[in-house]
């Protein structure tokens, strides 16, 4: 990493790290309550931190970009399709990382483009071990053609009109902790609840951005001189929803190959593998497969990465990140 600022009582550290943590969570609680998880999914969840945690902004050595694709439920028409672009770079003297997220995600008649600026600010607690604390803001474009869908009840009020809400603006915050070992985030990436419909006809049809808490953690193990051991996992929860939990673990052999598999309790089980091509060139791919009677109907989810961190010919890049 690249900060100088010490604080060299991890006692301090601890007590700080879990104070924040409460008071990320007691803002989650107090607000109010929402209907349903929107926040698209990704088996590669580990390379793609920043498009939910803005205290990730600036953690490696260089600036970095990735872009991402996702096919879920494949060969089912309308099914969910993903793609993502972030780059995001330390600044050095100020112990600053800035970030920049695009997302587009595409479910059916129903579209998202979101564009985030992330905002991280980090301290070192000495032996390569730092806390972040980040803020996102940005703004969501959403549009919903539901006039087109065919419907039992052609009279239907919710499917009426499309909805077209060009403009949602939110922020965000989040909490990351690392070392070269060991990563931990807890992020609210949207805080704002904007209402997505019209309140034309009846209160009880009205939708809004839900609001998510994200938490996850990972560590890294020596099995031997070649091979390395990462479980990880994330945990995903918005109020009247399920809790969205996802167990990774992945193997990493001569500091270039990993090889790994997810289970998403009670949805889908994955397999992925990403290559170290070179110290700043990393490309990765993963295949799900539902769980549930969902399975019988679609051909699995594909997800594709690449991502690249630039060097400027300085040497600096460290390979194999771990986080």
């Amino acid at each position: 990493m690249f900060y100088t600022q010490t604080i060299d009582d991890g006692d301090n550290m601890m007590r700080i790290f879990t104070f924040l943590y409460l008071c990320v969570a007691f803002v989650f609680f107090q607000i109010n309550k929402a209907s349903a998880q929107q926040d698209p999914m990704y088996t590669q969840y580990m390379n793609n931190i920043l498009s939910v945690n803005p205290a990730y902004a600036g953690s490696g050595d260089a600036l970095s970009m990735m872009v991402m694709s996702r096919n879920q439920w494949v060969s089912i028409e309308g099914a969910p399709a993903t793609q993502s672009f972030i780059i995001h770079t330390p600044i050095t003297k100020h112990h600053m990382g800035l970030g920049f997220s695009l997302l587009k995600d595409q479910l059916g008649p129903i579209s998202q483009t979101g564009a985030y600026v992330d905002y991280s600010y980090s301290i070192d607690f000495a032996h390569g071990r730092y806390l972040s604390f980040g803020l996102k803001g940005g703004v969501n474009f959403f549009e919903a053609g539901l006039s087109k869908l065919e419907t039992v009840d052609s009279n239907d009020p919710v499917f009426a009109s499309d909805i077209n809400r060009n403009f949602l603006p939110n922020v965000g915050i989040g909490l990351y902790f690392n070392s070269e070992r060991f990563m931990t985030g807890l992020s609210i990436p949207k805080l704002i609840q904007n209402q997505i419909n019209s309140n034309d006809f009846s209160s009880e049809y009205v939708s809004k951005e839900n609001i998510h808490l994200f938490f996850m953690a990972g560590y890294v193990f020596d099995v031997n001189r070649i091979l390395k051991f990462k479980p990880y996992f994330l945990t995903k929860y918005s109020q009247n929803s399920p809790l969205a939990v996802d167990l990774t673990a992945q193997f990493l052999f001569y500091e270039r190959l990993w090889l790994g598999a997810m289970y998403r309790v009670g949805d889908a089980v994955g397999a992925m593998f990403q290559i170290q091509i070179s110290n700043q060139l990393k490309v990765g791919y993963a295949y799900d497969v539902t769980a549930t009677e969902l399975g019988s109907y679609n051909n699995g989810t594909h997800e594709i990465l690449v991502s690249y961190d630039f060097d400027f010919g300085r040497d600096k890049v460290r390979s194999p990140r771990y986080f």
